[in-house]
């Protein structure tokens, strides 16, 4: 199981692109102008960590899955 999942909640990005600007290993822009991660599954974060904190919509979410808390907007609503 990786350490780590991505959340993206694509109804509240607004596609700004500073996933895909920071992020380009695992964040593009798609047809429609709005992010999709390349991968949800990690065992490293990487820039997946500046992606999520610096989203202005803060609709990226980091879950740790050994504890299945978020670790980016710990007040979360994916946090268990």
């Amino acid at each position: 199981m990786a350490k780590y999942k991505i959340v993206h909640d694509r109804e509240e990005c607004v596609g700004d692109g500073i996933c895909a600007t920071l992020c380009p290993d695992n964040w593009e822009m798609a047809e429609d102008g709005f992010a999709d991660p390349l991968t949800v599954e990690l065992d490293d974060l990487g820039c997946n960590m500046d992606a999520a904190e610096n989203c202005p919509t803060q609709c990226i979410h980091i879950i740790d899955t050994s504890t299945n808390k978020c670790i980016v907007h710990e007040d979360c609503k994916y946090s268990k």
